[in-house]
């Protein structure tokens, strides 16, 4: 892995220095989401043209913004959808299913190519992790060196995001205690950025998030943002409260901003009112916890 000094992430943080960035890079995930809303088919168009409105409506009031290859990044490019002064980030992930899961199997996307991601306007780029205890550690190492050793060549910020899953073998296990071991493992491996799952989904007792949120800082040699999937979308702000209290900095989130926006009679509306106050709600949040270190 190439030795290098971090890169300045000022391109992804808010003034205080906090990050309040969005998602729109779900895949496979938003079209069940969609269609969780309508009997019609829901087409490719579908999710380019949502995310190519989530990005253009809600980017100014994001600190970055995370855009998928496969379905949208190069028509947000095109459309001139983010906002002055949002960083761009692309993803570097192809998702296959596998394991009885939509997302099982997670590799480098060679479609990917960093020189002309950041020819288009991209400041980073970001890898997903899936980590299982019975699978070997040596694979995960591997993919995330070479990730970030791509990242580099192209001088954009790596942003890893290894999230917990169940046994391959389909044998009972603690995807939480994966949570803090997948930082264990990957947490020192020279990316800029690591984006981690909120303990406990944001479900459990207030100390006990914290408590286990230390122990995320403990691990990661990195700054690190938590992400939103699987937490309910009105606890979010408590989680990322709580999160920050013992040393995350933020945010890099899709759900808990835009969910609730799929299957209204006007989603740009919604994305505009509900979606918005959402957003800059949680950006003023990450702005008092920083305010709070000073």
């Amino acid at each position: 892995m190439t030795d290098a000094q971090p890169f300045d992430l000022s391109v992804l943080q808010r003034a205080s220095g906090g990050y309040a960035m969005l998602a729109v890079d779900q895949r496979e995930a938003m079209r069940n989401m969609f269609a969780a809303h309508t009997d019609e088919p829901v087409t490719d168009q579908d999710l380019q043209d949502f995310k190519v409105a989530a990005t253009r409506i809600l980017t100014p009031h994001a600190s970055a913004v995370l855009v998928d290859k496969q379905f949208a990044f190069d028509a947000v490019v095109d459309a001139g959808a983010v906002a002055p002064g949002c960083g761009l980030i692309s993803s570097a992930d192809h998702f296959e299913s596998a394991h009885g899961e939509l997302v099982g199997e997670v590799t480098v996307d060679e479609a990917v190519d960093p020189a002309v991601a950041r020819s288009q306007g991209a400041v980073a780029m970001k890898l997903l992790v899936l980590w299982r205890e019975d699978q070997p550690a040596g694979p995960r190492i591997e993919m995330v060196e070479r990730f970030v050793d791509r990242a580099r060549s192209a001088g954009l910020i790596s942003i890893v995001e290894p999230v917990s899953r169940g046994r391959a073998d389909g044998k009972p296990s603690d995807t939480e205690a994966g949570v803090l071991e997948a930082a264990k493992e990957l947490g020192g491996l020279g990316f800029d950025l690591y984006k981690a799952e909120v303990p406990l989904k944001g479900q459990g007792e207030d100390d006990e998030i914290r408590r286990r949120s230390a122990q995320l800082t403990e691990a990661i040699n990195s700054p690190w943002v938590v992400l939103s999937s699987g937490v309910p979308q009105d606890r979010f702000p408590d989680a990322v409260r709580l999160s920050m209290s013992e040393g995350a900095d933020g945010f890099l989130a899709g759900r808990a901003v835009w969910s609730a926006c799929i299957g209204t009679p006007d989603v740009e509306e919604a994305l505009r009112t509900d979606a918005v106050s959402r957003l800059k709600a949680l950006g003023e949040l990450v702005d008092e916890q920083m305010a709070s270190r000073a």
